[in-house]
């Protein structure tokens, strides 16, 4: 009987483990992405680009290349550079999905931002990324 429950115990916290570090994971890459963005690297956000990101940029929504979408970051970027960025929000989707919304702030405009995060294999890569003139 001890055994038993001695088995349980450790398949539980095994579990438990997985999970605390998955969580561990999508809080990090959220914070990753918070810093590439405050800095306005495109170089530094395509770390995190799945293969196909789908990017609003003010209206214009498009699916683009991991490269491609670096280089529109790299144009937005150019055209606003950042003066702050704050994330606002985040949490994740009923499937277990990392998501999160910010404020970027340039000289000129305010942008509300959202990062929607996938699992892929075992990373957190960008799926989809908006930025919204507000």
């Amino acid at each position: 009987m001890n055994k038993i429950y001695t088995n349980k115990l450790l398949i539980f916290l095994g579990f438990w483990l997985i999970s605390i570090g998955s969580i561990h994971a999508q809080a990090d890459i959220i914070g990753d992405v918070k810093e590439s963005i405050k800095i306005g690297s495109s170089r530094e956000i395509a770390k995190f680009l799945n293969q196909n990101v789908d990017l609003t940029i003010n209206g214009k929504v498009d699916t683009y290349s991991k490269t491609q979408a670096e280089f529109v970051l790299k144009e937005f970027f150019k055209s606003n550079p950042p003066s702050s960025f704050v994330i606002v929000h985040q949490g994740a989707s009923k499937g277990g999905s990392p998501y999160a919304t910010g404020q970027y702030m340039s000289a000129s405009n305010t942008f509300l931002v959202w990062v929607r995060i996938k699992k892929v294999g075992d990373r957190y890569l960008i799926h989809e990324m908006s930025f919204i003139k507000e």
